[in-house]
């Protein structure tokens, strides 16, 4: 969704450049429990994306309920994103958050149509949908009603804590359709952590929501994702994180090493010489010039660590880059309850 061809007829001067006249903007807001957050508050036209076939993308469908993420990660792939709306993906990207107020109905009235074929939709590959926002404008709840009465399977990948307030939704759902849940959990070490991610919830905290995921019934998978070079590949390290991930009751673990995509470097080596100058260097000859991925020789070096550990621990696992191209829409094991009694259907 781009802010082209989408003028609602008046301008505003006094807002971003870029942002002046916005078909679909319905207001701007300002909280105090959201400091210095913008939410741009806007009416899409279309809810369900399809994914190029070109993409390294596994599957077809996504759903965003919002474009720009107040979670603050540095390395996030999907910084890149916001320029497209004439915003940096710095600064801008983790303060002008754009909503779509209306993407439940719209996904409804789409799912709804006889041309659809049912394709699993993912949500988190982009923004996170539970992200702090979700609390102000609880998205998630209509569009898990609208995947759910249309028979459509879908996959939820978060960071937000926010997952539990929809769990006994979620259960339900998963008695009707298939459905995948994911909670990432890249950085284990807490001061680490508060400066790489500086806007998510605790690593303690999404644990502690996988545990709660996994004891309402459902499966739940990790990413541990990505694994930073000379920051969290560590043994020891590892393998703390694969005992508290199993711990906290995952079923599964898909990791793999960082990778930079052109429209995050510059906001990652900005935060690496501020935070860890030591490094700048280490990570110029990994990631040099247009790099995107680590060499191969270290993706190499960090399986034949990681895979021992995640063996001992008795966990299933995946490496990011493991995964088939195609055929897309099997890439993900759909994740269904475990065997339960009968549970009464839903009403919607």
């Amino acid at each position: 969704m781009r802010w082209q061809g989408q003028e609602l007829g008046v301008a505003d001067t006094a807002a971003l450049p870029g942002m002046e006249t916005m078909d679909g903007l319905v207001r701007s807001v300002t909280t105090p429990e959201f400091a210095g957050i913008t939410f741009h508050e806007v009416l899409c036209k279309s809810a369900l994306n399809r994914v190029p076939v070109q993409s390294r993308m596994l599957f077809e469908w996504t759903v965003n309920p919002y474009r720009g993420c107040s979670h603050a990660c540095v390395y996030c792939f999907a910084r890149g994103t916001h320029t497209y709306l004439d915003l940096d993906g710095g600064r801008d990207f983790d303060t002008q958050v754009v909503v779509k107020v209306n993407v439940a109905e719209v996904l409804q009235r789409e799912l709804s149509r006889g041309s659809w074929e049912h394709g699993q939709v993912n949500l988190g590959t982009n923004t996170d949908p539970y992200q702090r926002a979700e609390g102000r404008y609880a998205l998630m709840p209509g569009i898990i009603d609208a995947l759910t009465t249309s028979g459509t399977p879908f996959a939820i990948l978060t960071k937000g804590t926010l997952l539990r307030r929809d769990l006994p939704r979620l259960t339900e759902a998963a008695e009707h359709v298939d459905i995948s849940i994911a909670m990432s959990i890249a950085v284990f070490d807490d001061t680490l952590q508060e400066s790489i991610e500086p806007g998510t919830p605790t690593t303690a905290a999404r644990l502690a929501t996988v545990r709660a995921a996994a004891d309402a019934g459902l499966r739940v998978r990790v990413f541990l994702m990505p694994i930073l070079p000379h920051l969290t590949d560590s043994m020891e390290l590892l393998d703390d994180a694969l005992s508290r991930i199993r711990a906290a009751g995952a079923s599964e673990v898909v990791w793999g090493a960082l990778h930079l995509r052109a429209g995050v470097k510059p906001w990652f080596f900005e935060w690496l010489e501020r935070e860890r100058p030591e490094l700048v260097s280490s990570y110029r000859g990994l990631f040099p010039g247009v790099s995107t991925y680590a060499p191969k020789g270290y993706r190499q070096w960090l399986a034949k660590r990681i895979r021992p550990l995640i063996a001992a621990h008795g966990l299933r696992a995946r490496a990011d880059e493991d995964a088939p191209e195609m055929p897309r829409r099997s890439s993900l094991t759909p994740v269904r309850l475990v065997q339960r009694p009968p549970q009464p259907a839903m009403l919607f």
